[in-house]
């Protein structure tokens, strides 16, 4: 027993140092320097200026409600999309599901710059969708670039799969015997679905909401290239006040509001829809 544990430490030994060098020192640090005062051009000290904390909460108020606002629109459309695609792929496609999987990770071939680039050149004024977007009334003065709309469906696409993968995977474990068994017992399809495909693909609901959100809040490459000053998100201040204006106090507490927030709405989110729970109605279900 004791050579086995011995083992186990060993084994957790690389990935623990590996976390501690490059994720829990560097969070440290960065936690000192929001409590920093001052500036580099003047004095710099560590004072334990706790008051840099509720500054840049009441001075970017706005944009962290921005954020959130964005990120759950693009989760939420994240999730109308993926759920049928992912049905689809998992039952439906037949031979054509290793394609229409490899469609689905297939933008991850090319950098997040040059496929948020791309956007710009969808959505530019002269563009074919552009035009057509007008013709239907669903554009602002003929252009879609610099407005609410365009920096939310650049997030969608580009965390689309982190919705669509997870939801897959729950789906394609499912026992198909389990629908055939609601369906003998008197059953429709939309009861079936809802009884038995749903609580099972639960716990892929909850793992892609959460791989979707949580990047899509601190994102600054969408609001940077297709949104406007009027768009901008609170990843767009926490890299304006590092490399702009070399606030870093202001950008590191920032940091740790925002993780905190994120934090507090996971945990909320999890509470009133978590896996385990999820997991349990699934267990239940294939009783």
């Amino acid at each position: 027993m004791t050579a086995r544990r011995g083992t186990a430490y060993w084994l957790l030994g690389p990935g623990l140092l590996w976390l501690i060098v490059f994720f829990v020192l560097p969070m440290a640090f960065m936690f000192s320097v929001s409590l920093y005062e001052g500036s580099l051009d003047t004095d710099y000290q560590m004072t334990w200026h706790w008051e840099n904390y509720s500054d840049a909460l009441s001075t970017y108020d706005t944009q962290f409600i921005r954020s959130f606002i964005y990120a759950g629109i693009a989760t939420l459309l994240c999730l109308v999309i993926a759920y049928p695609l992912s049905y689809a792929i998992a039952f439906k496609a037949g031979k054509w599901r290793t394609v229409m999987l490899l469609a689905v990770i297939a933008p991850f071939f090319t950098t997040y710059l040059i496929r948020t680039y791309a956007w710009q050149t969808i959505l530019s004024n002269d563009s074919f969708v552009v035009h057509g977007l007008d013709a239907v009334g669903l554009t602002t003065d003929g252009r879609v670039l610099k407005t609410p709309g365009a920096v939310i469906a650049g997030l969608t696409y580009n965390v689309l799969p982190f919705m669509i993968l997870p939801i897959y995977a729950s789906l394609e474990q499912m026992d198909e015997r389990l629908i055939e068994a609601a369906r003998d017992l008197y059953s429709n399809a939309r009861t079936a679905f809802l009884k038995v495909t749903l609580p099972i693909s639960a716990p892929g609901v909850v793992a892609g909401v959460l791989l979707t959100f949580i990047p899509a809040v601190g994102d600054y490459v969408n609001a940077s290239f297709l949104g406007s000053t009027n768009q901008s998100m609170i990843g767009n201040v926490i890299q304006g006040e590092y490399l702009v204006t070399k606030q870093y106090q202001t950008a590191a507490a920032l940091s740790f509001i925002m993780m905190a927030l994120i934090l507090a709405a996971v945990i909320i989110y999890i509470r009133f829809a978590g896996s385990e729970s999820l997991m349990g109605e699934e267990e239940e279900t294939a009783r």
